[in-house]
């Protein structure tokens, strides 16, 4: 596979300029120029991000009725079930919102699809399960914008719903109390890229504030949000690079006993965006790829320490078997392609009967560009 390269012809005269005025080395310098970013705010938001460089959370379509459905939940005390994702995004959704919850007083249930059984999204079956145990209120975290004939089912159930998510909206959107999405096509927020932990720390920073708590009861997440941000790869800038920044400073000296057995278990000294991607994040996926991800929520979760080094040598135990599984489908593809020459062609198929779909596309795709 033939690769070209593309380089940036930076703007010498700018960068001299950021070098002189900033007191930058040229490397950043340049690195800031080709990423556009050279006004003096930018610059500020990109190397010193702070707490007040959050935008306020109630520009954001929906977000006060949903705060508002919520407060009311947390008077009454009723059944709320929290939907998620399998992924490290939608554990760590999951994970935040139904601490900060616990702390105001509500104590939420969770619910996580079954990557090999149910797949991604919201399922009537599942809304049954839920309607079944008494739901009042279901709030989606990393996932629900799509669920237009899921959510009718759950309101014909009687089952209210708000939907926290960050993928692309279609034309409609669910018939839900709330969809807090910034890709909704009507939204104004001036920032669309946050993961779908990042639209849920928006959440718990509009229902804190409306609430009235100090800073500190939903910026004591960031730890959390902050894994679940970096490990999703949306681009490090504007509020995730604050959310990045701050949350990094916090997962070194984190209070999560889960997050730090993880880390521990990892073999990474040093806490950054690469510790995160490549040592926390496959711990925490493997769980959802290999159907357990109830696992990977329930370490984050849990205060017992016995329990806690339990469930991380099973993560430990879950990865190892991913990275196996996804050895054998890899040159088990790549014999395939060899044998009968379809690295030649532009568009490549390759299956097999046995192969894991919970690690299939991960193992395929990762690996094979680096081969051909």
């Amino acid at each position: 596979m033939n690769k070209k390269w593309q380089i940036y012809e930076a703007d010498e005269g700018k960068v001299e300029e950021i070098v002189k005025k900033y007191n930058l080395n040229k490397l950043l310098a340049t690195i800031l120029v080709n990423r556009n970013i050279t006004r003096e705010q930018d610059i500020k938001l990109f190397l010193e991000p702070t707490r007040a460089d959050f935008h306020d959370p109630f520009m954001m379509i929906d977000m006060r009725p949903a705060v508002e459905r919520i407060i009311k939940a947390i008077e009454k005390k009723e059944k709320v079930t929290i939907y998620g994702d399998y992924d490290v995004d939608g554990i760590t959704s999951i994970t935040v919102l139904k601490s900060f919850l616990k702390d105001v007083g509500l104590e939420a249930s969770a619910y996580i699809p079954n990557r090999l059984d149910e797949g991604y999204g919201l399922n009537k079956e599942a809304i049954k399960a839920i309607y079944d145990n008494g739901c009042d209120l279901m709030i989606t975290v990393d996932c629900g914008i799509s669920g237009i004939d899921e959510i009718d089912y759950a309101n014909s159930l009687g089952i209210e719903t708000i939907v926290t998510d960050h993928h692309e909206a279609g034309n409609a959107i669910p018939n839900a109390i709330a969809v807090v999405d910034n890709k909704r096509k009507d939204s104004k927020y001036p920032f669309r890229e946050l993961a779908g932990v990042g639209v849920v720390f928006k959440l718990i920073q509009a229902l804190g504030i409306q609430l009235g708590l100090k800073e500190e009861k939903y910026l004591k997440y960031l730890d959390i949000v902050c894994i679940g941000t970096i490990s999703d790869i949306v681009p490090l800038v504007d509020e995730n690079r604050v959310i990045a920044k701050l949350g990094l400073m916090l997962v070194s000296q984190t209070k999560n006993i889960g997050l730090k057995s993880i880390i521990n278990s990892s073999g990474y000294n040093k806490i950054d965006s690469s510790s995160v991607s490549f040592g926390i994040a496959p711990r925490i996926n493997a769980c959802g790829r290999m159907g357990k991800a109830e696992e990977a929520l329930s370490l984050l979760l849990s205060p017992n320490i016995n329990e806690v080094n339990e469930l991380t040598k099973k993560l430990n135990e879950h990865n190892k078997k991913r990275q196996e599984t996804e050895k054998i489908i890899f040159e088990s593809a790549i014999k395939q392609i060899e044998e009968k020459h379809l690295y030649k062609n532009n568009v490549i198929i390759v299956g097999g009967e046995k192969w894991h779909h919970g690690v299939i596309r991960n193992s395929i795709f990762k690996n094979y560009r680096d081969v051909f």
